[in-house]
């Protein structure tokens, strides 16, 4: 009875450990997300294409305006925790790059920077520049979670492996 104790209890401690990996590598995925989201948006904005399609957003690159989004691309990386009930990345990609897309549509435009529904005060085409920008968030948080197990599922004969937990996050295929 004592064995089966201890190994019950061994084995809700690995997949404890393994649910905590997982949340802190789609959090810091999100966060890389949210960096090459900020710098799209800025980049954009400095080379006047937002400006050229009539959508006023043209921020600047400082740290007050970098840090909360790459912090809320962390947050929105949770939604890639639950990921084994569609296959397709990309396509995950896109349905997953919609609900920042509605949050800022219709809740951060209209209520927090009053720039209206869908922020149509900054420019006609606002909504698909911002559907744009968080597909860009999306595409890079999947493609940085498959490439990190891609490398967990590899061959790692000649490396040294400290974590025993192998957490598939997205299949190969």
């Amino acid at each position: 009875m004592q064995k089966i104790t201890t190994i019950s209890r061994i084995g809700r401690s690995l997949i404890l450990k393994s649910w905590k990996i997982k949340l802190t590598l789609v959090f810091a995925a999100g966060c890389l997300g949210g960096l090459l989201n900020s710098l799209t948006v800025w980049l954009f904005g400095l080379t006047g294409i937002t400006a050229l399609f009539g959508v006023a957003i043209a921020p600047t690159l400082t740290p007050s305006w970098l840090y909360p989004r790459i912090v809320w691309g962390g947050i929105w990386g949770f939604l890639f925790f639950w990921n084994s009930w569609h296959k397709n990345s990309l396509s995950r990609s896109l349905l997953y790059g919609l609900f920042p897309t509605f949050v800022q549509l219709f809740i951060i435009f209209p209520f927090s920077t009053n720039k209206g529904l869908m922020g149509v005060e900054l420019g006609r085409l606002t909504p698909l520049f911002v559907f744009f920008f968080n597909y860009i968030w999306a595409v890079s948080t999947a493609l940085w979670l498959k490439s990190i197990s891609n490398f967990q599922t590899s061959d790692r004969s000649s490396i040294i492996s400290t974590n025993p937990i192998n957490i598939p996050f997205y299949d190969s295929k």
